[in-house]
């Protein structure tokens, strides 16, 4: 996010309308909801963990037990479980 003077980028009208309320302050303005990246997109981090979560369950798939994937990717047995039934379900949805 970028720093951007209102004077060069708003209508003066809008600018004179905005210094009503705010004047000499920072204001964020946020994107519009359909144009909002979701979390991981712009920075590659959801391709990541979906990749990730892919290889934890070939390696369960190929005999990996719980405890060792565990220890492997540093996760809970817990978070390991599900990371298996929901790469699982996703990859049965794909093949329909």
């Amino acid at each position: 996010m970028q720093y951007k003077n209102g004077r060069e980028v708003l209508p003066p009208n809008l600018l004179k309308e905005l210094q009503k309320y705010i004047q000499g302050e920072l204001i964020y303005i946020p994107k519009k909801k359909n144009q909002r990246a979701g979390w991981g997109e712009m920075n590659g981090s959801r391709q990541l963990i979906a990749q990730r979560n892919e290889e934890i369950y070939h390696l369960y798939t190929e005999g990996k037990s719980f405890e060792e994937l565990e220890r492997d990717y540093n996760l809970s047995v817990d978070s390991i479980r599900k990371i298996i039934y929901k790469t699982r379900g996703l990859l049965k949805e794909s093949k329909r």
